[in-house]
């Protein structure tokens, strides 16, 4: 079983018995150790996995970390635990205290589902402010499981891994920064823009005008290349389908069709009014599946309160629903249950970002 898989699994396990997980102990048991062990590490050896670390800071003793895990007889990761429904941010200070006195360089906080990774990649032995990777394990991407392989048992070294951390690290506060600035920009990324385009004074009345520039500007190009993604995805697609033969192109008028057609202005007399939003939305999810299935069997079916998108075009196989026809947006998925989870997004491109429920959504009737 791949190392993603692993991973997935406790972010189920998680989603199912957190209710249940009453303490920080428990917290411990049901969600960290599982999440070690997916890591290849032996939770029930402690010449690997030594819980209840001893960390004496100074002349205070007594201290101890919840997890050390070993390579070598040396200590390589650090781990401290929180009940799940706590905030990480408060803790932070404890896990510095922690890791300048031992002698791995990574540190990980977490409460079970957040996880953030520290190192020491701006001072030597001095655990850094802001993690270099963070994510959700109940919503872990496969990029995220990429980056953790490098921390699976096998794989560990600790060189590498400082390297490549700090690109993450710096790569994260990029995206942060541009994300930021694309949704609210900030006057020196819109005077950065206008510096180059107007030759003019930049005044407050300039500046107030070229931050709306830049705003559309910045949300059409993302909408652009989502549509380009999406064009290649389709035209990739539409190579691999057989060429229809004559007798195919006669099924194009029969009844069947036409009934497509009556269910169409159906939906005109009752008030359905299939935006432009909602179809690019719909194409995105296509984009997605497109390397799961044809993209024919990827149906839409629109209501007056959201937009469906079917497997085979079937009102018992919902892979998602889009939430478009009010101020805040959500995408619903699907669990095995046909439980639907609604998620807010801001823009169409959020849709990218749940990526792997919608192909769960869609791997739930498959299998």
């Amino acid at each position: 079983m791949d190392l993603i898989d692993k991973l997935r699994r406790v972010g189920e396990r998680f989603t199912k018995l957190q209710e249940q997980v009453q303490t920080e102990e428990a917290t411990k048991n049901a969600f960290v150790m599982p999440f070690i062990a997916a890591l290849g590490y032996d939770v029930f050896n402690p010449l690997e996995v030594v819980p209840e670390y001893v960390a004496d800071v100074g002349i205070k003793k007594g201290e101890k970390v919840d997890y050390c895990i070993l390579k070598d007889g040396e200590p390589i990761i650090i781990i401290e635990c929180k009940h799940w429904k706590e905030k990480l941010d408060p803790h932070k200070t404890q896990l510095h205290r922690y890791f300048h006195v031992t002698n791995g360089r990574f540190a990980i906080l977490t409460n079970g589902v957040d996880y953030r990774f520290y190192s020491d990649l701006e001072a030597n032995n001095k655990m850094d402010e802001k993690p270099f990777l963070e994510f959700n394990l109940a919503k872990i991407s496969e990029n995220t499981a990429n980056e953790l392989k490098r921390f699976q048992s096998e794989n560990f070294d600790a060189d590498e891994i400082i390297n490549i951390a700090s690109d993450l690290k710096y790569s994260k506060e990029i995206k942060e920064i541009l994300s930021n600035d694309f949704k609210n920009p900030s006057e020196d990324f819109v005077k950065y823009f206008a510096s180059k385009v107007y030759q003019g004074r930049i005044t407050s009345k300039v500046l107030e005008q070229f931050t709306e520039l830049v705003k559309d500007s910045t949300k059409n190009l993302i909408n652009e290349l989502i549509n380009e993604r999406l064009q290649i995805a389709i035209n990739n697609q539409e190579k691999v389908e057989p060429v229809k033969s004559e007798v195919s192109n006669e099924v194009e008028n029969t009844p069947e069709n036409s009934a497509n057609e009556d269910e169409k202005a159906d939906q005109v007399k009752k008030g359905i009014e299939t935006t432009d939003e909602e179809l690019s939305g719909f194409r995105i999810v296509q984009a997605i599946l497109a390397e799961q299935i044809e993209i024919s069997r990827i149906a839409q079916r629109d209501t007056k309160s959201y937009f469906g998108i079917l497997l085979d075009n079937n009102n018992r196989k919902p892979i998602c629903r889009l939430w478009f026809n009010r101020s805040t947006k959500y995408i619903e998925v699907f669990d095995e249950n046909k439980k639907g989870e609604k998620i807010m997004i801001e823009e169409l491109g959020d849709i990218y970002g749940i990526k792997d429920k919608i192909i769960q959504s869609l791997k739930n009737y498959e299998e």
